[in-house]
C-alpha cells in the first residue's frame, strides 16, 4: 500500500465523520429527537418541547463540542457515576501516553526509518508505506539505539501514568464506598445452593441456619422465587398500562357526547358479566398448579389482546351513543379474580416448589456481611455458597434460579463456544487480508484485473475496503459474547457485562491483531506457533508489514464508529418509526433508556492502545491518526454520558484492573516484538538493553497487583467498621433495617397512590357527576387495581416488602 491509498481511506473516513457530525448537530436540535439525544436529561429534569421553529435548527453547529469540553469531573460524576469517570480516565491516559509517543517517534524515528537505506526515493504520495517502517532500516545499522531509546521512553511514561491513574482511581473507589448513601448491598449476602429438606421449606432452612451460626448479626432474609405467572402478569400489565396512557391522551381530544344524555359514553360495563364468570370459574378451578397458572395467564393475555385490538378502533361509536369505550372496570374485575385465585394458592402445599435454593440474607453491619460472604459456610463447598450481593438494580434475577452445581459446567461450555466462534471467525479475517494482497487477488479473480488497473479502485480495494469488511463482521461479536456471558450464570448485570467485555477483548486482540499479523492460510495460522522460540521472530517479521492495515483499521473502525455512536442510528430510526408511523407522541419511559456499553467500548479502546504501542516504533505513521481518534473519543463519550446514557447500577470502577493488565500486556508484547526485530536486524546492543526492560515492566505490574488490586476485589475492613460506627453514632440503624426490608424485591410494584389510580380510573370522565366520581375513588383504593399498575412507570416505582405474599 502506498501513501495515496492511505490518503484515500483517510479522505473517505473524514468525509463520513464530517457528514455524520454535522447531521447530528442538526438532529439534536429537533424537539422530536429529545428522547434519542437527551434521554438522561429527559429523565432527570424537565425539558421544554414547545419551542417555536427557528432557522438555527437547520444549521450545523459545534456547540455540543464546547459543552462536552467544558464539562467538569463533578458533572460527569453526577451524570454517569464512578464508572463513567473511570472510563474517561482510560481515554485521558491514552491521550497522554500517545502524545509522548508521537512526539518522539514522529520527529525522531520516522526520519531514521525513511532514510534507513541508500535508495532513490519517489515523490511522497507515490511512496510505499514500507519505507516509513523499521523494516526499511538496514541490518547492523548504528541508528537502532534511537528505537531502543524510544521504547524506554514510551514504556517508562506508560508505567508512570498507569501508577498515577491506578492510585487516583483506587482513591475514587474508596471515596465512592464511604461517601455514597447507604447501600443495601453492603449489608446483604447472596446465598446459593441451599440444601433441600423434606421437612420444611428453603426459607425455614435459611432462617434456622443463620439464626444458629450468626445469632448476633443475622436480621432477616428474602427468598428468590420462581418467576412464573407473576412475571407474566407484570409484563402484560406494563404493556396494558402504556396502552391506557396512550388512550388517555387521545380521548382527551376525541370525546363525543352521548346522543341521549350529553355525557361521554362508557360501554365497558358490558364486559362485567364476562369478567365475573371468569372470576367464578377460576375460584373453583381444581387443576394442578402449573396448569392453573397457564390457564390464568392465557385468559389474561387473550383479554388484553382483545382490548388492544378494540382500542385501535377507538373512534368507533359506542352501543347507543357516540362515546369512546373504556374498559377499566373490566380490568378491575379481572384483577380481583386473579387476586382471589392467587390467595387460594397460598393454602396449597406447593410453596416449596415456588422457592428457589437462593436467598438474600441481611446482617446488622457491613463488617458482619463481608465476613459471612468470605467465610466457607459448610464442610461441603458446594452447599451454602455465599458472596456479597450486588446492588438491587444490578441483580440479574433470571440467573438466580440456575442451580449452583451447573455454574462451572456452564462456564466450561461457554468457554468452548467462544473458542469455536473464534476459529470460525478466521474465515472472514483471512478473506479480508486477501484483499490487501493485489497479486493474490488478481490470480484468484482474473476478471478483476481490468478493474484493479484503475488507480482509484486500486487504492479503494487495498486501503479502505478490507477494514470496512472486517469492521462489519466485528459487529456480530459483542451480542454473541453477551449471550455467552448470560448462559454462564452471572448473577448481576455488571458481572455479565464485565464478562462479555473480557471475551470481546480477547476475541478482538486475537482476530484483529494476531490473525491479521500472521495472515495467510488457516493452516499456517494454526501452525505458526509450533515453536515457542519462534514467536518473537515471527511477530518481528509480520508486524511491520501489517502496520499499514492497522492504520486504515483505526480510520475505519475508530473515526467512523465514533460518528455512528454520536448519531445513535438505531434509536433514531426507532424514534422516527414510533412518532411518524405509529403516531405515538408520548416520550418513552426510563425503562427504554440506554446504559453505557462498556463491554464494547472498553475493548475497542484497549485494542487501539495495543495497536499504538506495538506500531509506535515499528510504523510511527499510525500515531497521528490514533491521537485524532482518542481526542474525538474524549468529546463524543463525554457528550453521550452527559446527555444520553442513564446509569442503572454502579460497580465503582471494577473494570480498571482489566485495563491495567491489558496495557501491561501491550507493553510487554511491544518489547518482545522489538527484541525480535533487533535480533533480525543484528543489533546486539539494542537487544541487550531491551531484555531488562521486559523484566522491569513485569516487576512494576506485580507491584501494582499487590498495592492496588486487592481494593477492587474486597472492601477494607477498616473502612467498613468506621462506617458502621458512624451509623451507630447517628442512630441510623432502624432506618437501614427498613431499607433492607424493601430493597431486594423480586417483583417490584407501583405504590397504590390515590392520584395515580384516580388518574387511570377517571381517564376521560370529566363530564361525570360527583357521585360517580366518588365511586371511582373508592374503586381506586381497591387492591385489585394493582395488576393494572404493575411496574409500568419507573418514576413512581417502589419496592414493596410483602409483594410476594400478594401472589404466592
Amino acid at each position: 500500500m502506498d501513501i495515496g491509498a492511505l490518503l484515500t481511506s483517510a479522505g473517505i473516513n473524514i468525509a463520513i465523520c464530517v457528514v455524520l457530525l454535522s447531521l447530528y448537530s442538526v438532529l439534536r436540535k429537533q424537539p422530536s429527537n429529545v428522547s434519542v439525544y437527551f434521554m438522561r436529561r429527559l429523565i432527570s429534569e424537565p425539558i421544554k418541547h414547545s419551542d417555536p421553529f427557528r432557522f438555527e435548527r437547520l444549521v450545523p453547529s459545534a456547540s455540543w463540542i464546547v459543552r462536552a469540553w467544558q464539562a467538569t469531573n463533578e458533572e460527569i460524576l453526577a451524570a454517569g457515576g464512578v464508572d463513567a469517570l473511570v472510563f474517561l480516565r482510560i481515554v485521558v491516559f491514552s491521550i497522554r501516553v500517545f502524545i509522548i509517543a508521537a512526539m518522539i517517534c514522529v520527529f525522531l524515528l520516522l526520519p531514521v526509518n525513511y532514510y534507513g537505506q541508500e535508495m532513490q526515493h519517489k515523490q511522497i504520495h507515490s511512496e510505499s508505506l514500507e519505507v516509513f517502517t523499521i523494516g526499511n532500516v538496514k541490518e547492523g545499522s548504528k541508528w537502532f539505539w534511537t528505537h531502543c531509546l524510544a521504547l524506554y521512553v514510551i514504556s517508562c511514561s506508560a508505567c508512570v501514568l498507569l501508577h498515577f491513574e491506578y492510585k487516583n482511581i483506587t482513591k475514587m473507589r474508596l471515596a465512592h464506598i464511604t461517601g455514597s448513601p447507604v447501600n443495601p448491598s453492603h449489608f446483604t449476602v447472596l446465598v446459593r445452593s441451599i440444601p433441600c429438606s423434606q421437612n420444611h421449606s428453603y426459607s425455614k432452612s435459611v432462617e434456622d441456619f443463620f439464626s444458629t451460626y450468626y445469632p448476633a448479626s443475622y436480621v432477616s432474609h428474602q427468598m428468590v422465587y420462581r418467576a412464573g405467572r407473576v412475571d407474566k402478569l407484570m409484563k402484560d400489565a406494563e404493556k396494558m398500562y402504556r396502552m391506557l396512557k396512550t388512550i388517555e391522551s387521545q380521548t382527551k381530544k376525541s370525546y363525543m357526547p352521548c346522543c341521549l344524555c350529553g355525557k361521554s359514553t362508557h360501554s365497558f360495563e358490558a364486559l362485567n358479566n364476562d369478567a365475573e364468570s371468569v372470576e367464578i370459574k377460576t375460584s373453583s378451578d381444581e387443576l394442578q398448579p402449573s396448569q392453573r397458572e397457564k390457564k390464568d395467564v392465557d385468559k389474561i393475555y387473550r383479554k388484553l389482546k382483545t382490548i388492544e385490538t378494540q382500542n385501535k378502533m377507538s373512534s368507533t361509536p359506542g352501543c347507543l351513543c357516540g362515546g369512546i369505550m373504556h374498559y377499566f372496570k373490566m380490568l378491575k374485575k379481572e384483577a380481583e379474580s386473579v387476586e382471589c385465585k392467587t390467595s387460594s394458592d397460598r393454602s396449597q402445599p406447593s410453596q416449596t416448589d415456588k422457592e428457589r435454593p437462593a436467598a438474600f440474607v441481611f446482617f446488622r453491619t457491613r463488617y458482619d456481611a463481608i465476613v459471612a460472604a468470605q467465610v466457607l459456610q459448610s464442610s461441603n463447598p458446594m452447599l451454602w455458597v455465599t458472596q456479597l450481593a450486588p446492588e438491587p438494580n444490578d441483580v440479574y434475577w433470571s440467573n438466580l434460579s440456575i442451580p449452583y452445581k451447573q455454574v462451572w459446567l456452564r462456564k466450561i461450555a461457554t468457554l468452548l463456544g467462544a473458542i469455536v466462534f473464534m476459529f470460525v471467525f478466521l474465515a472472514p479475517v483471512t478473506f479480508v487480508q486477501g484483499l490487501t494482497q493485489l497479486d493474490q487477488l488478481r490470480q484468484t479473480f482474473p476478471f478483476l484485473k481490468g478493474i484493479l488497473k484503475q488507480k482509484f479502485m486500486n487504492q479503494l480495494v487495498t486501503g479502505y475496503l478490507p477494514s470496512v469488511i472486517l469492521m462489519l463482521f466485528m459487529y456480530a461479536v459483542p451480542p454473541t459474547m453477551m449471550l455467552f456471558s448470560t448462559i454462564e450464570g452471572n448473577v448481576s448485570h455488571s458481572e455479565r457485562k464485565k464478562s462479555a467485555g473480557i471475551k470481546v477483548l480477547y476475541f478482538t486482540i486475537w482476530n484483529v491483531f494476531f490473525v491479521n499479523v500472521l495472515s495467510g492460510s488457516i493452516i499456517r495460522q494454526l501452525s505458526v506457533f509450533s515453536s515457542f522460540r519462534d514467536i518473537p521472530t515471527q511477530l518481528a517479521k509480520a508486524v511491520p508489514t501489517q502496520a499499514t492495515f492497522f492504520t486504515t483499521y483505526v480510520l475505519t473502525s475508530g473515526w467512523a464508529s465514533l460518528s455512528c455512536e454520536v448519531i445513535q442510528l438505531f434509536p433514531l430510526l426507532c424514534n422516527g418509526f414510533r412518532r411518524f408511523i405509529l403516531r405515538r407522541q408520548e416520550e418513552p419511559c426510563s425503562n427504554h433508556a440506554l446504559t453505557f456499553p462498556h463491554h464494547t467500548e472498553i475493548p475497542r479502546l484497549l485494542l487501539f492502545g495495543l495497536l499504538g504501542f506495538t506500531c509506535s516504533i515499528m510504523a510511527p505513521l499510525i500515531l497521528p491518526f490514533l491521537l485524532v481518534y482518542f481526542f474525538l473519543a474524549f468529546l463524543v463519550y463525554r457528550n453521550q454520558i452527559l446527555n444520553v446514557y442513564v446509569p442503572k447500577y454502579e460497580s465503582g470502577g471494577q473494570f480498571w484492573p482489566v485495563v491495567h493488565n491489558t496495557t501491561i500486556f501491550s507493553l510487554v508484547l511491544t518489547q518482545v516484538i522489538a527484541l525480535g526485530v533487533f535480533g533480525i536486524k543484528r543489533s546486539p546492543v539494542a537487544s541487550g538493553f531491551t531484555i531488562p526492560l521486559i523484566f522491569l515492566t513485569l516487576l512494576f505490574n506485580e507491584y501494582c497487583r499487590q498495592r492496588f488490586s486487592p481494593v477492587f476485589k474486597r472492601s477494607p475492613a477498616q473502612v467498613l467498621i468506621e462506617m458502621d460506627k458512624q451509623d451507630e453514632n447517628w442512630g441510623r440503624a432502624e432506618e437501614i433495617y427498613k431499607l433492607l426490608r424493601t430493597a431486594y424485591c423480586q417483583f417490584p410494584l407501583l405504590s397504590l397512590d390515590l392520584s395515580t389510580s384516580q388518574e387511570l380510573s377517571m381517564a376521560g370522565n370529566s363530564g361525570q357527576n360527583k357521585d360517580e366520581g366518588s365511586s371511582k375513588d373508592q374503586e381506586s383504593h381497591n387492591p385489585g387495581m394493582v395488576v393494572l399498575v404493575l411496574a409500568a412507570d419507573s418514576f413512581h416505582l417502589q419496592s414493596v416488602s410483602n409483594c410476594l405474599n400478594l401472589y404466592l
